[in-house]
């Protein structure tokens, strides 16, 4: 791994994560939710917090950040779709743009849907991707802005990155998104086996993010939603992908 990556839970259910590139000591943080786990978790650790990167404009993903630049000055790095949005940005960047973490190299996907302009961070070299309210655990981020097409189109991006892929989401949903899953596919023997994992940590307290892009692709109803078993399950054999994904985003909407 050419990161070292730490979760930090914050708030009732987000994560932050900071990245250190292990070749120059330098420190990125994705997302903002409240500053104190991060300053803790920085001075714990002896670091510096050169850069943070931020995915999309909600309160609980930047709402750390003032304290945190008034402490540390890093370089603040955003989508430019979104600058209008979020706070002050350093490095306003589109998808196909880069972001270096010391030797490290992040690749801008825009992963829309959630909000406009969302963003995720894909460092091939660490094979992760820090995806927040776009592809979760077991999930996806609800359609606030955007439309079912454009959810499934940025999820059909992660979801043709290597499937060795580790995903960095935002929240701890995990354990909720289990069990609309279930409903979905009730005889998924890789999801029943992961659902008995997720209880398992989860009553230890131990969080079930990150999670591996394979497991997302067996499980994860939101990414199956091409596969003909799938839309067998949800009565739409022969309907176009993202209907199908935009009958099962419905589904979770009332669940």
């Amino acid at each position: 791994m050419t990161l070292e990556i730490v979760t930090i839970p914050c708030l009732a259910d987000n994560y932050a994560f900071l990245l250190r590139d292990r070749a120059t000591g330098k420190v990125a943080l994705v997302d903002a939710p409240e500053s104190y786990p991060i300053q803790k978790t920085l001075r714990d650790k002896g670091w510096h917090l050169d850069m943070v990167l931020l995915t999309h404009h909600h309160n609980d993903h930047i709402d750390g950040l003032p304290v945190l630049v008034e402490e540390y000055h890093p370089q603040v790095i955003g989508a430019k779709a979104d600058a209008n949005r979020l706070p002050p940005l350093d490095l306003a960047l589109n998808e196909g743009d880069t972001v270096s973490v010391g030797e490290s190299m992040g690749h801008i996907i825009d992963v829309s849907g959630h909000t406009i302009g969302h963003i995720a961070f894909h460092f091939p070299s660490a094979s992760a991707v820090f995806t927040a309210d776009s592809l979760m655990a077991l999930g996806c981020g609800r359609l606030f802005e955007g439309t079912p097409e454009m959810m499934w189109a940025s999820l059909s991006k992660l979801a043709a990155l290597p499937s060795d892929t580790i995903v960095y989401s935002g929240h701890e949903y995990t354990a909720s998104n289990a069990k609309f899953a279930l409903t979905v596919e009730p005889q998924n023997a890789a999801l029943q086996t992961r659902i008995a994992d997720i209880t398992a940590k989860r009553a230890k307290g131990i969080p079930t993010v990150p999670s591996s892009l394979a497991a997302e692709l067996a499980t994860n109803p939101f990414l199956r939603a091409h596969l003909p078993a799938m839309k067998t399950a949800v009565g739409m054999e022969g309907a176009p992908n993202n209907e199908v994904f935009a009958a099962i985003r419905k589904q979770k909407d009332i669940f």
